[in-house]
């Protein structure tokens, strides 16, 4: 059906000159528990600016923000390749999977097993020694994501 306000609705570019403002913003959302705004920013950045790191980062973690909510891991997934360094692709590869992991934790006693679960845990924790290996000088980030994911599992699956 159409109501003759099809032009209401097509996307209006952001200006080059935007770019750093509009990702202040995506990381404002994000920190406000409004991940699809900071997605629907990273995109409009990414349309006009498709290798913007910043907001390819900025977009992978407003998906993994989602999966509660649907947003497939694939997807983000997809974004990680688009990442230039070994290192960011290796560090957020773990991420997704970690938080796919937590997402389907949390609704696990109706649709997910401790199996999947766990694995998705394995597969993050392999990840994240992936980019420790390539980390740059001073960037324990991956240290740190790798010791918490063992403290959860410790925590949930009673491991020590």
């Amino acid at each position: 059906m159409q109501t003759g306000n099809e032009s209401t609705f097509k996307l209006m570019p952001v200006s080059p000159e935007a770019v750093s403002g509009a990702l202040s913003k995506a990381e404002h959302y994000r920190f406000l528990s409004q991940p699809w705004q900071a997605e629907s920013i990273c995109r409009d950045v990414l349309a006009i600016d498709p290798t913007n790191q910043a907001a390819l980062v900025l977009l992978v973690l407003s998906l993994t923000d989602q999966f509660d909510q649907g947003i497939s891991a694939k997807a983000a997934i997809q974004i990680v390749g688009n990442l230039q360094s070994d290192y960011q692709q290796a560090y957020y590869s773990g991420i997704v999977h970690e938080r796919e992991a937590i997402a389907l934790f949390r609704q696990r006693l109706s649709h997910g097993s401790s199996r999947e679960v766990y694995k998705l845990f394995q597969n993050a924790m392999e990840w994240y020694r992936k980019a420790q290996a390539i980390r740059p000088a001073n960037d324990d980030d991956a240290v740190l994501r790798w010791n918490a994911c063992v403290r959860f599992l410790q925590r949930n699956w009673d491991f020590k």
